[in-house]
């Protein structure tokens, strides 16, 4: 009870904190342009006319590519003036959702490349995965084990096993994780401190492991930002760039997956437990 009533006052005060940083600046207006086709009476009776309305914008966290967009373009206009305090919201806003395993990253992934580009998304998305993710370790450690344990009894058991067998090489094991997860990031997150996975191999293997779909995550970002058009998206350059960051991204996957075989017992199923059992008989 009371590691749930810590972990309870936790969310509250890290909920609380975003909350006001979000309002600490107030709504953002801006003038938008519309046409009117409205015919008036006069010398420009039925000719369109050009109408600009106030519209207020507010911050929340985006759910779909079109607030995703907007937002992007809102905290790009904040950023002109309010440098410091976008970047101290994007970070808070994204600890938030890696610490608290709140899906919707990838969302937060592209906006890091629409907002700063892709020389300073790519390692602020990965540092502040790495960083989101040890907090969410470092709550499950301080406040979850026991719980994690009674809700997925059979996972963590497995889980545990595989970090047993592959104690030897576990940086290059969970770097596999990562590339070719078994079972969801926020699950591995979790669970991590519950098999005595150290924190600096465990924060280790989250910069590298997950650096190729930040990549992937940020340069899109950054490429959607970058266009004015659909039709800018068949052009060969950007055709070329998204060949360039499929194979960014698959290259170190093979390369993990090709000395797996070789280095990691991977192999779960009733054969491996089977013959275990066989032999444990003859001794």
């Amino acid at each position: 009870m009371r590691s749930v009533l810590g972990l309870i006052l936790v969310v509250l005060g890290a909920t609380f904190y975003l909350y006001w940083l979000s309002t600490y600046l107030p709504p953002l207006s801006r003038q938008v342009r519309i046409e009117n086709e409205s015919a008036e009476q006069g010398d420009n009776a039925g000719e369109n006319q050009e109408v600009f309305r106030t519209v207020e914008y507010r911050l929340k966290f985006p759910s779909d590519l079109n607030e995703l967009k907007e937002m992007a373009e809102l905290l790009q206009f904040y950023r002109q003036e309010h440098t410091s305090y976008v970047l101290l919201l994007f970070c808070s806003a994204y600890l938030y959702k890696q610490a608290f395993a709140i899906p919707g990253s990838s969302f937060l992934n592209i906006l890091a490349g629409a907002l700063f580009g892709p020389w300073e998304g790519l390692p602020l998305a990965c540092v502040l995965t790495t960083v989101g993710a040890s907090l969410c370790y470092l709550l499950s450690q301080a406040f979850g084990k026991q719980h994690i344990v009674r809700l997925f009894p059979e996972k963590v058991a497995m889980f545990q096993n595989k970090v047993e067998d592959n104690r030897h090489s576990l940086l290059f094991f969970l770097l596999f994780l990562r590339f070719f997860p078994m079972s969801p990031n926020w699950f591995l997150n979790m669970t991590a401190p519950i098999v005595n996975i150290p924190i600096t191999l465990f924060a280790l293997s989250i910069f590298i492991g997950l650096m190729p779909y930040n990549f992937i995550c940020v340069q899109t970002g950054s490429m959607l930002s970058e266009l004015s058009s659909l039709d800018e998206l068949l052009s060969w350059a950007t055709l070329l760039q998204l060949l360039a960051m499929a194979v960014c991204a698959l290259l170190p996957g093979a390369l993990i997956r090709h000395y797996s075989h070789s280095r990691l017992k991977l192999d779960t199923g009733p054969e491996k437990n089977g013959d275990v059992s066989a032999e444990r008989k003859t001794k």
